[in-house]
């Protein structure tokens, strides 16, 4: 039986110690580089470590370390559709996208698992914090990474449930200090590697800048429209709805007494209601385009618990599904701006059952 596993090498200190434990569990490992993003002619520059010929060098050097075989995949052309332009027009149609879990949905998993048998490797292994497990009566589950500080089991609710037989986590029992202790130990070229806080490809956060650059004529012609109260006073006037997320308070160019949050965005309208921050308090929310790694037969007994955010505490829920495919979702405690486009994320105890996206 083959024990070929396929590492997602990242040039960043986690993917490094992951092929290092892929190692010591005996497995016989394939480095593997997925270049996603080159900034093309025309569009904005990044200073991204990822993807950079840095990266790519430190992932290399690293494998030969240990006399790993590595190779460099191009999924750009993938990358680009399925994550890039995803985020571009979620922000246009008003939404706040989440473009981490379209990149493990669609690249990291199903793209990396095709090049995984086209090279004979069983498995594919990543750096996430994370762990899979096997759950009496279902099968492969996902849980919680035992780093709770670190903890990427948010992002990784849409991939497939058919694919968890095939996945490895080798750090979903470690921290990320001790991760960092054992790449020095080591000696890795990427254990000093500063941990990455933004996407990828927009890396100084600005995505409005990286809106106005990668698509000008359509930001150019995107029309401005009234910022109303939630009495429907006109309190301002909008540049534009991409340009805004639900939560945002600040460069609004509403003034008085008391801050000014974005409430809604309406798309039919064209318009953005601001509301005080004790009215940016949601019972609830709908969410679609629904994945479950676990059926919901097939749930073990306990309370539900949904996180509206990437490192959002979770609150405890109760679940109604509706006609069209859809759940609504309330919650035990009001929630502060619960943005659509954004992912609801579903656990019982550390268990990850599966997640969609807020309507």
């Amino acid at each position: 039986m083959s024990s070929c596993v396929l590492v997602a090498m990242s040039g960043g200190v986690d993917s490094s110690v992951a092929l290092l434990k892929i190692i010591e569990e005996g497995y016989d490992p394939i480095g593997v580089t997925m270049k996603l993003w080159d900034s093309p002619e025309g569009t904005p520059s990044t200073d991204s470590y990822c993807c950079s010929v840095e990266a790519i060098n430190n992932a290399k050097l690293v494998c030969e370390k240990y006399d790993v075989p590595h190779y460099t995949l191009d999924f750009q052309d993938d990358f680009q559709k399925n994550v890039v332009d995803y985020l571009v027009d979620q922000y246009f149609s008003g939404n706040t996208p989440n473009p981490c879990i379209q990149c493990n949905t669609h690249l990291r998993w199903r793209g990396l698992i095709q090049k995984a048998d086209d090279l004979n490797a069983k498995w594919i292994a990543t750096g996430h914090y994370a762990r899979i497990d096997e759950l009496k009566g279902v099968g492969k589950v996902i849980r919680k990474g035992v780093d709770e500080t670190k903890d990427q089991s948010y992002v990784l609710w849409g991939i497939g449930e058919d694919l968890l037989e095939k996945t490895l986590f080798p750090l979903g029992n470690l921290r990320k200090k001790e991760v960092r202790e054992i790449a020095r130990k080591e000696g890795l070229v990427t254990a000093e590697i500063a941990e990455s806080q933004e996407i990828c490809f927009i890396p100084d956060a600005d995505y409005r800048r990286f809106l106005k650059e990668y698509v000008p004529d359509r930001a150019g012609t995107e029309e401005k429209g009234a910022m109303v109260s939630l009495d429907g006073e006109v309190v301002g006037e909008h540049q534009g709805l991409s340009q805004y997320t639900i939560g945002q308070r600040r460069k609004l160019g509403v003034t008085g007494p008391i801050s000014s949050y974005v409430q809604q965005i309406n798309l039919e309208t064209n318009t953005i209601t601001v509301a005080p921050r004790e009215k940016m308090y949601f019972p609830g929310c709908r969410v679609h385009q629904l994945n479950w790694l676990i059926p919901p037969e097939e749930w073990p007994t306990g309370i539900i618990y949904t996180h509206i955010r990437y490192n959002h505490d979770g609150v405890e829920s109760k679940m109604e599904y509706r006609e069209n495919g859809s759940v609504s979702v309330k919650f035990k405690s009001p929630q502060f701006a619960v943005a659509p486009g954004q992912s609801a994320v579903f656990y019982i105890d550390d268990i990850l059952l599966g997640g969609g996206i807020i309507a």
